[in-house]
C-alpha cells in the first residue's frame, strides 16, 4: 500500500492591492495549507522545496491594480510570486531530477508545484559560491547590472559614471563592473553606513548620502566637475532630473528602476529635459529579459570575477518565511542593505 507524503505549506499572500509603497501589513502569513509531496503524473511539472526567496523592487508594481505593464499584477488573496532558489522534491519533467537545485520563478511558500518548467535554470553547485547568490549576484539583479552597464550604457575606459541606489542588489554590481572597466565611479545612498560600504567595501571612487544634500544638482556638480558620461538610474524622480543637468555631451542614461516613485499617479516634473537635445543624451529603459542570450557569458564573467576576488556582493539575509513581509517592505523604507533575501529552509 502506497502512503501519500503530505506536508504543511506556509504561504505569504497579498491581502489587497497596494497604492504607494508596500508595508508589512499588506501581506500576511497563511497557515493550514497542506501539500502532497509529489508532482502529479502527466503534469510535466516539478515539486520544489523553496530554500531562498528574492525580494525585488519590481514586485511592488505587481501589487498594484495595473494591467498594462510587462508583467501582470498579483491576485489579492493569492500567494506572492518571485524569484527563488529551490530543491527538486519530485519531478514529472524528464529534464529535472529529484535532489537537483534550480532557480527561477516560484511562490512565497515552503513548497511549490511549478508547471512552467521552461523558465527554470539548473544550478551547477560550486562550493565557492553561496546558493543564495543565484537570486542576486548570479540571478536577475546580476544580469540586470551586467546587461545594463555593458549593453545599454556602452561604457568606455575613463568614463565618468554615476550610480544611484548604489548599495542595492543591482547598483553595487554596476559600480564594481565600471571600476573594472577603468571608469571613475560615484554612488549615492540614503545612510552614512551605506556610503561607507560603497566606498570601502565596494570600492567606488566616491559616495554621498543624498538625504544630506539640499541641492542634488549642485551635489552632482561637486562630485563630477567634468560632468557625467553614464548615469545608471535606479531611482528616477528628482535625482534623474539633477543628473540630466550634469550630463556630458553624448551622455548615456540607463533607466533601470524608479524606486522614488510611490505610485503611477505621482506627478513628476523635469527642469532639465532640454539637456537631452543640447547634449545629445541617450535615455534608455530596459529589462533584463531583453538580454537572455547574454546569460552564459554573464555567468562565466561574473563567476570568474567573484572567484578572483575582483568583485564582492552584499546580501541582507532574513531567516524564516514569516519574515518576508517586513523584509520586502524594508526595500522601500531604506532599511535594507544590499540584496534582500529570505532563507526559507537550509539546503
Amino acid at each position: 500500500m502506497e502512503i501519500d507524503l503530505v506536508a504543511e505549506n506556509k504561504q505569504i499572500v497579498l491581502k489587497s492591492y497596494v497604492n504607494g509603497s508596500p508595508v508589512e501589513t499588506d501581506m500576511e502569513l497563511k497557515l493550514g495549507n497542506r501539500v502532497k509531496l509529489e508532482a502529479p503524473k502527466g503534469s510535466k511539472g516539478v515539486l520544489v522545496k523553496n530554500l531562498y526567496l528574492s525580494c525585488d523592487p519590481y514586485m511592488r508594481g505587481r501589487m498594484q491594480d495595473f494591467h498594462a505593464s510587462y508583467i501582470p499584477p498579483f491576485t489579492p488573496g493569492s500567494v506572492i510570486e518571485g524569484f527563488g532558489v529551490s530543491k527538486v522534491v519530485d519531478s514529472d519533467d524528464p529534464n529535472f531530477k529529484k535532489g537537483e537545485f534550480v532557480t527561477g520563478l516560484t511562490n512565497w511558500e515552503e513548497y511549490t508545484l511549478i508547471l512552467k518548467t521552461g523558465q527554470l535554470r539548473k544550478i551547477q553547485q560550486d562550493d565557492a559560491i553561496p546558493l543564495s547568490y543565484h537570486v542576486g549576484l548570479l540571478g536577475m539583479p546580476g544580469i540586470t547590472a551586467y546587461a545594463g552597464f555593458y549593453e545599454v550604457c556602452a561604457p568606455k575606459k575613463g568614463d565618468y559614471v554615476y550610480v544611484s541606489a548604489a548599495s542595492g542588489a543591482v547598483g553595487q554590481l554596476v559600480g564594481q563592473l565600471a571600476k573594472l572597466h577603468g571608469c571613475y565611479v560615484v554612488g549615492s545612498a540614503g545612510t552614512s553606513h551605506k556610503v561607507h560600504l560603497i566606498k570601502n567595501k565596494l570600492g567606488f571612487d566616491e559616495a554621498f548620502n543624498y538625504k544630506e544634500e539640499l541641492d542634488l544638482e549642485a551635489a552632482l556638480a561637486r562630485y563630477f566637475p567634468q560632468g557625467i558620461d553614464i548615469y545608471f538610474d535606479n531611482v528616477g524622480g528628482s535625482m534623474l532630473d539633477a543628473a540630466l543637468a550634469n550630463m556630458r555631451v553624448h551622455g548615456r542614461v540607463a533607466v533601470c528602476g524608479m524606486v522614488s516613485q510611490n505610485s503611477r499617479t505621482d506627478k513628476q516634473s523635469f527642469s532639465h529635459m532640454f539637456s537631452v537635445i543640447s547634449k545629445r543624451i541617450t535615455i534608455k529603459g530596459f529589462l533584463q529579459s531583453d538580454f537572455t542570450e547574454l546569460y552564459p557569458r554573464f555567468l562565466e564573467d561574473i563567476t570568474g570575477f567573484y572567484k578572483q576576488g575582483k568583485i564582492v556582493y552584499i546580501e541582507n539575509m532574513n531567516d524564516g518565511l514569516e519574515t518576508a513581509p517586513a523584509a520586502f517592505a524594508a526595500l522601500f523604507s531604506g532599511k535594507n542593505v544590499g540584496k534582500q533575501v529570505i532563507r526559507v529552509a537550509s539546503e
